[in-house]
């Protein structure tokens, strides 16, 4: 007599496991890390780029001597970075230039403490706090300027 096999049932292999991925969730992988990458790069050099114009405007205005000297270098500045977004804006004087540099929302510099770059360069004398305000309006607005905004 022939001897009687046990018979099994078929046995399913087992799940695939996660690791290692398909090749496609690698490029997907790759693509973000590509994206973050190309952010952080660019956000890195216009923080460097924004780091030097800033530090350009504050030694300009340390190798003035104070008041009316700082206002004449804050308005040099100013000029050179409007010249950059309208070449015409260097020929701007008075009223038409105080209105450029407030750039049609703001009233800064038209009606404001920014008014001081017309005639503060001229002044004998002048306040300190005046200055001060008058060159924070005109760092902001200078880099405003560099960047391309109007």
């Amino acid at each position: 007599m022939a001897a009687q096999l046990p018979l099994r049932d078929v046995h399913l292999p087992a799940a695939p496991g996660w690791w290692p991925l398909a090749p496609g969730w690698w490029l997907l992988i790759g693509a973000v890390l590509l994206v973050v990458l190309t952010v952080l790069v660019i956000y890195f050099l216009r923080r460097r780029r924004l780091q030097r114009w800033m530090a350009l405007f504050d030694r300009q205005l340390q190798a003035a001597a104070q008041g009316p000297a700082q206002l004449a270098a804050a308005s040099e500045l100013l000029r050179r970075a409007a010249r950059q977004l309208d070449p015409q804006a260097v020929q701007l004087q008075g009223e038409a230039w105080l209105r450029f540099l407030d750039g049609g929302k703001r009233k800064d510099f038209s009606s404001g403490a920014g008014r001081l770059l017309l005639d503060g360069g001229f002044r004998p004398q002048l306040e300190g706090e005046q200055v001060e305000r008058a060159c924070q309006l005109a760092r902001a607005r200078f880099l405003e300027l560099m960047a391309g905004r109007r």
